[in-house]
């Protein structure tokens, strides 16, 4: 009997035993292609020799050393790395051990930040309705998914969430991408005059929607408008990139696409590519310098931020992400999938949108192709696809709730940056096999 607590008591999963490339391998030797990296974490696939020597040699060097005590030089070297590669005035990292720590830290140093500039009266937070920003009450929070929200409503801290950016559901027949994607970022000056601007702390968003919505990209120039209307209100932006960045779509950070720059950034998951626990939080130097010029002490801490290791893996797998040139990589194998999913499920009566970027990519699931209507959510078409598929030997993330938190079906694929051509094929025909028994 296992004493372990899993994520769900009523399911009996596979031990893994080993990691080669974009495969895993379970204790019956049966291998599943890793079609969506864990949840859009092993970017750089299983057992690469480079990530792993990097932490047995720092490991050899110094395994921990508290961060209320010393820094360490991965980590001012990670910092550093994260930094030359970021856009706009971003200066600082903070760094935690994973996404939920990532956002919890952005909503916590975002009040601090209005506090220490004498304006205590900014306490609120501006979402998105279907997003995803973790776990922990503050990040669970800010989050729209209904379904991870629900039992703990009471406990949750009152953030105002407006309309995602969500084309294929919301724009009007009458308008453009673009003029949908200036109605849909007016949401936000609706919201922020609605609160009053003068309470507003900061709007939180993924660049691409992950979990909740599957690979959701913002109508052009929805993110532009966005940060104009912040800009004009003073509201801090802060872009969660825990799943969509460190090269997910194509570039190091997912907004580079859309042109805009965030007060503050949220990584994880591809930043330490599995091979250890690590997130960070990113600030502009005027946030830091608020801070540092104040009280000179952010209120808010873990023991294991910063932890050598962490940082030591991270650090090498970014530098393998730059120095293999995986981004263009990326790109192209992207397209490639794109492709893939364009000639395979283009016109399949089920599938209503296919979406995303570079290798994070979407399949909104329909009951009726032209009229858009969703499954009925008592079918838990999400969940037998996703068991479907992992007995043909495919590991995805399909998900229910994609349109409200309650109806919608949707698939992400996230693969490793160095999947090859034919496993691109292998992850097509086993989805396909998925979908065909299930549907």
């Amino acid at each position: 009997m296992s004493h372990v607590f899993p994520r769900h008591a009523k399911l009996n999963p596979p031990v893994a035993v080993g990691g080669e490339g974009c495969y895993l391998i379970d204790s019956t030797g049966k291998r599943y292609l890793d079609g969506s990296g864990g949840a859009a974490v092993s970017c750089l696939g299983h057992g690469d020799p480079d990530i792993t020597a990097a932490i047995k040699d720092q490991l050899d060097q110094l395994a921990f050393a508290h961060t209320g005590f010393f820094t360490s030089k991965p980590a001012e070297a990670l910092a550093d790395l994260l930094i030359s590669h970021a856009p706009g005035a971003l200066d600082r990292v903070y760094f935690v051990s994973g996404g939920s720590e990532a956002t919890e830290a952005a909503i916590k140093l975002a009040r601090q930040y209005w506090v220490e500039k004498g304006e205590p009266q900014r306490g609120k937070l501006i979402a998105r309705k279907q997003s995803y920003h973790g776990n922990t009450i503050g990040a669970l929070s800010a989050g729209g998914n209904e379904w991870r929200r629900a039992q703990f409503g009471p406990l949750l801290l009152d953030v105002s969430h407006i309309d995602p950016c969500y084309e294929y559901r919301l724009r009007r027949d009458d308008e453009s991408a673009e003029e949908y994607g200036r109605r849909a970022a007016d949401a936000l000056e609706e919201e922020i005059q609605r609160l009053g601007p003068d309470t507003v702390m900061a709007f939180m968003a993924e660049p691409v929607v992950g979990a909740t919505a599957g690979a959701l990209a913002p109508a052009p120039g929805y993110f532009k408008r966005i940060r104009e209307i912040c800009d004009r209100y003073g509201v801090l932006l802060i872009l969660d990139e825990v799943m969509c960045g460190m090269g997910r779509t194509g570039t190091m950070f997912a907004c580079e696409q859309d042109g805009v720059e965030p007060d503050i950034a949220c990584i994880a998951k591809g930043l330490g590519a599995g091979y250890q626990p690590i997130g960070a939080m990113l600030c502009s130097a005027e946030i830091y310098d608020t801070i540092a010029d104040g009280s000179g002490f952010f209120q808010h801490g873990h023991t294991y931020i910063g932890h050598p290791a962490a940082a030591a893996a991270g650090l090498a797998v970014v530098s393998a992400i730059q120095d293999r040139g995986l981004l263009p990589r990326v790109r192209a194998q992207g397209d490639k999938l794109h492709q893939r999913l364009v000639d395979r499920f283009g016109q399949h009566p089920n599938v209503g949108d296919l979406r995303g970027r570079g290798l994070f990519r979407g399949i909104e699931l329909v009951a009726d192709r032209e009229t858009k209507a969703p499954f009925d959510p008592g079918l838990g078409v999400a969940g037998k696809i996703k068991k479907a598929a992992f007995q043909a030997g495919l590991v995805c993330y399909p998900m229910s709730g994609t349109i409200d938190g309650r109806q919608g079906d949707h698939i992400l694929l996230a693969p490793p940056f160095i999947i090859e051509d034919a496993q691109l094929d292998e992850l097509t025909d086993k989805l396909d096999q998925a979908i065909t028994a299930v549907i």
